[in-house]
């Protein structure tokens, strides 16, 4: 097709216009801009004013909103206004109609993202967050952005008269061939998404990962990141973390403790008796422990055995340390002041080289 015919089919097409068409239509798309642009700064004005008197969220929420109103498509419909007062024949209205729900399916979309921060944001604020997005809540509006743009842009395709059937079902192959091809990138990210909802644990907590103790510092896409007791980093990929036993420590709230010790046999039965009943005095004047139980366990080869299991109503590991440590030093004065002894392991020593005279002491061997 030729320039002169692409021309003549334009001026088949657009209509002879005079500046009595042309001038009110211009006229009335300056004055929608207009209105909006007052209407829009004269409700934000009045809905800010209110929200100082109000303890309700919502009417900030809806000035964050309007706030997002794109002065580009304020122009378009100032445009699309104009346009539809011109004298065009049922195909140029169609395409301005067309381009009437693509603007609008697009403004929605941009209050509605809008929409969907705010709450996130509030969400976070209301569970005693911080002002930065946790990691679930940052996965979660992606999901929910990648979803409402999706769907705008179907519904626009859709409206221009796009066969949007054939169109989904190339993208699900495309999608599945990708899939296979990042797949590992994929479970990690999904591993993520599990951690972000389910929360096994949190960015500060203290955990156990197989062999690795640490703090966790950060929960990516991909890797979780954990400060171990050493010092060093370990990064960590999201779908192994998931596969192996976590101990969360922050979420411990009294800390169960087990400890034995043994006294040398020389003790009488009555000193024997008289042992539990110390240690529970002893667990009972600090109150930050609970006696379980504690018993005589048993007659080792070297020892009378005692078990002694408490618990420490602070889950923090040096506080446990701390109240462990007062409580040997004081069974150890306990026990001195009765005449008590702890059990000593023997040993054994093997001297190579020394002989014993018959009737005599240990005669070393000369140096030669």
């Amino acid at each position: 097709m030729t320039w002169s015919e692409l021309l003549a089919r334009a001026e088949g097409a657009w209509p002879d216009l005079g500046w009595i068409d042309v001038l009110p239509a211009v006229l009335a798309g300056l004055l929608t801009i207009l209105v909006i642009k007052a209407g829009l700064r004269l409700l934000v004005q009045r809905l800010r004013a209110l929200s100082t008197h109000t303890q309700s969220a919502l009417d900030d929420h809806l000035v964050s909103v309007l706030e997002r109103t794109h002065v580009a498509l304020i122009w378009v419909v100032g445009l699309l206004v104009g346009l539809s007062l011109l004298p065009l024949d049922d195909r140029w209205h169609g395409r301005v109609a067309q381009l009437w729900f693509a603007v609008m399916a697009l403004q929605l979309g941009l209050w509605a993202q809008q929409a969907v921060a705010d709450l996130l944001a509030a969400h976070q604020l209301r569970h005693g967050g911080s002002g930065t997005l946790s990691a679930s809540a940052t996965l979660i509006g992606w999901g929910l952005r990648g979803a409402l743009w999706v769907v705008v842009v179907l519904a626009v395709l859709s409206n221009l008269g796009v066969n949007i059937t054939a169109f989904i079902a190339s993208l699900g192959i495309g999608g599945i061939a990708l899939a296979l091809a990042v797949q590992n990138i994929l479970g990690d990210l999904f591993a993520s998404l599990a951690i972000a909802v389910d929360k096994p644990f949190e960015v500060g907590d203290s955990i156990t990962v197989g062999d690795v103790t640490g703090t966790v510092e950060r929960v990516g896409l991909k890797t979780t990141r954990i400060r171990s007791l050493g010092g060093e980093q370990i990064v960590m990929s999201n779908a192994e973390l998931l596969k192996r036993t976590v101990a969360n420590f922050k979420r411990l709230q009294t800390r169960r403790v087990l400890f034995s010790f043994g006294i040398a046999y020389g003790a009488t039965a009555d000193e024997v008796a008289a042992v539990p009943p110390l240690v529970k005095a002893l667990i009972d004047e600090d109150p930050l422990l609970e006696l379980v139980r504690a018993h005589f366990k048993g007659f080792g080869d070297n020892a009378l055995n005692f078990e002694v299991v408490y618990r420490v109503k602070d889950p923090s590991y040096d506080v446990y340390m701390d109240r462990q440590q007062a409580l040997n030093l004081a069974l150890m004065r306990e026990l001195q002041q009765r005449g008590i002894r702890f059990a000593v392991p023997p040993r054994t020593v093997n001297v190579v080289g020394l002989q014993a005279a018959p009737d005599g002491p240990v005669i070393a061997p000369s140096a030669g």
